[in-house]
């Protein structure tokens, strides 16, 4: 819930704004009041306002020509010299930064060196010098923004350490901007950590407080990329609950995600998830598209490998291969004859004192080279939508 100050900010912020910044003959307030006027801008952007979108970069700027105006013993007090840090964090322009001075500062030597480092792109130093502060011992402003970096710095290195950070910084500041580009960054790494219940967790929080975010495709990306790259939706047993959160995006960019999960699926053998995912696709296609062929062809292929064997073989020989993607046609010339293996009868003649035939188990990585070079394909995917990150 957005706390009763930040809605009141956000309420008055083009007043705001204007009077802290534009007013140059009355005294503008203290640094930390300038930059929780950063924040309610940045907090208006996760909310969906194009306006503060637009307009928090000059912002940015004019906050920092404040402080280099501003008298400097302003910067003994706690709250100015942690708001330099937070503005730092919050995309503040770090050359402009190194000329206040820094000897009538007050605020921890490690926290302003790492904040300068993340910014400046030296990452081992910022990790050196930030991985043993302690988001929540700080105000929440500050440890909320510090927590989010700390995610980030540490999101390849140690995974599970970054998702401890992420989950402080969305505490420390929920409402905020800093909440929701957690939630961005987080629901990538637990799908990579093949955590489903948590993924939905934050899939579920994110739509319902930041659907309308100017960063939301960013959002979607990472979920896509997540769910896809990871075992996640191969589950038939929890497909419902992944369909329920497809449900929440646009039509286009469901169907491209029902196409990759089908095709992922088949290649790993899970031939329930396969058809469920391409009758999805099926639903969601254009007659006579290319994405209604695919669809058809993942149809197909589960159902020729599995309980129907006619029905399916006679769907996959009746596509269209001019409207698949070059990948798919070997892959579906592969599954072809794959299934007309299937029905070969055995060398030798009569198979009537043999028992019956164990129905074929589907292997389809080392069925044929062909296969095996299609699986490597499965790191192709299609991102949803390119957004500036912030």
């Amino acid at each position: 819930m957005i706390r009763p100050l930040l809605c009141i900010a956000l309420l008055l912020l083009p007043f705001t704004a204007a009077n802290v910044l534009a007013q140059p003959a009355r005294q503008p307030g203290e640094p930390y009041e300038l930059v929780r006027a950063l924040q309610a801008v940045q907090d208006g952007i996760a909310n969906g306002d194009t306006a503060a979108h637009g307009s928090h970069v000059a912002l940015i700027r004019q906050i920092g020509e404040k402080f280099l105006a501003a008298d400097p013993t302003v910067w003994s007090n706690l709250q100015n010299s942690q708001a330099v840090v937070i503005y730092l964090l919050s995309g503040g322009a770090p050359q402009l930064v190194r000329k206040l001075p820094r000897d009538k500062m007050n605020v921890d030597e490690r926290l302003f060196n790492g904040a300068l480092a993340y910014v400046e792109g030296r990452q081992e130093e910022a990790r050196e010098q930030l991985k043993d502060v302690k988001p929540r011992t700080l105000s929440s402003g500050l440890g909320g923004q510090v927590a989010l970096v700390q995610g980030a710095l540490f999101a390849r290195a140690e995974a599970s350490f970054a998702i401890e950070r992420l989950d402080d910084a969305r505490l420390l500041l929920p409402g905020t901007l800093v909440e929701e580009a957690a939630l961005r960054r987080e629901i990538l790494l637990v799908g990579q950590a093949e955590d489903f219940d948590k993924f939905e967790f934050l899939t579920l929080a994110y739509i319902r407080h930041y659907r309308n975010s100017i960063y939301a495709g960013d959002f979607w990306q990472r979920f896509s990329t997540g769910l896809t790259q990871s075992s996640l939706a191969l589950d038939g047993r929890r497909f419902a609950r992944i369909a329920a959160l497809l449900e929440q995006i646009d039509r286009a960019s469901r169907l491209k995600l029902y196409l990759v999960i089908a095709r992922a699926a088949m290649l790993r053998g899970q031939l329930a998830v396969t058809r469920l995912a391409g009758e999805r696709a099926l639903t969601l296609s254009a007659d006579a598209s290319a994405d209604r062929e695919r669809a058809h062809f993942f149809r197909g292929a589960s159902r020729a490998l599995t309980d129907e064997y006619d029905g399916g073989l006679a769907e996959l020989k009746a596509l269209d291969r001019s409207k698949l993607p070059e990948r798919d046609v070997p892959l579906l010339n592969a599954t072809v004859q794959l299934a007309l293996d299937i029905r070969k009868p055995l060398p030798g003649g009569s198979t009537a004192a043999k028992p019956p035939a164990t129905p074929a188990r589907l292997d389809l990585a080392s069925s044929t080279v062909t296969l095996a070079r299609a699986q490597k394909q499965l790191g192709e995917l299609e991102l949803l939508t390119r957004d500036r990150r912030p």
